[in-house]
């Protein structure tokens, strides 16, 4: 962490010259405690160690801070989702379940960026920056997509946004009922990510794309 208690064992301070870093680490902190709506802009001053005015130096208000959660949330996700897809190795079949499973455990290992995202209510055309992250990672997605169209016979192909769209939200859906490793969450019989390729196994052969690095 960019932020750490004095040695007098009063409130967590900044360095010098990493307030917007110490605030962002103060809204992840707070959005895990309390919900990314539970949570004020002066407690996320308090929170990083310094005045309720510092944070304007940085941001105009709180839900500028909670899109910069969100831009550097995105960031990350399209870090981790292109290391998975990896360009469609070995095969696309098998590319797609690492970025699903990808997918999982980036809503299970960053829970406080997961839901800036999703479920803080950013509006995403509000900064053009955010917009961009957002929209690079789902283009991984696309890319699964169009890989996995393209073995199916022209005359027979599904429209690859439509795929992408549906496997985007089959794997959200699983991260935000099932992936999330908190409490609320509801119980599975397999792991989540089992229970992923099993739809995606599904919906790919219902759409005749087989369901493997055969197409069998």
């Amino acid at each position: 962490m960019r932020w750490s208690k004095d040695g007098s064992g009063g409130k967590r301070g900044y360095h010098h010259g990493n307030l917007r870093e110490a605030l962002i680490e103060a809204a992840l902190s707070l959005i895990a405690e309390k919900g990314p709506s539970g949570f004020s802009f002066a407690d996320a001053a308090r929170s990083a160690g310094v005045s309720s005015a510092a944070p304007y130096r940085h941001f105009r208000d709180r839900e500028a801070l909670l899109a910069d959660v969100a831009r550097l949330g995105f960031e990350l996700f399209e870090k981790r989702l292109s290391a998975a897809w990896n360009d469609g190795r070995p095969d696309p079949f098998t590319a797609f379940e690492a970025t699903g499973r990808a997918y999982l455990a980036f809503a299970r290992e960053e829970p406080s960026h997961y839901s800036a995202m999703f479920e803080a209510g950013v509006d995403l055309d509000a900064d053009p920056e955010l917009r961009r992250a957002a929209d690079r990672s789902f283009a991984v997605l696309r890319q699964a997509a169009d890989a996995l169209c393209a073995l199916a016979p022209a005359d027979r192909r599904p429209p690859a946004l439509m795929v992408s769209l549906h496997l985007w939200a089959m794997s959200h859906g699983i991260a935000s009922l099932f992936g999330r490793g908190d409490s609320g969450r509801r119980k599975l019989p397999m792991a989540p990510e089992e229970l992923l390729e099993a739809g995606v196994l599904v919906y790919l052969r219902g759409l005749g794309l087989g369901g493997g690095p055969t197409g069998s």
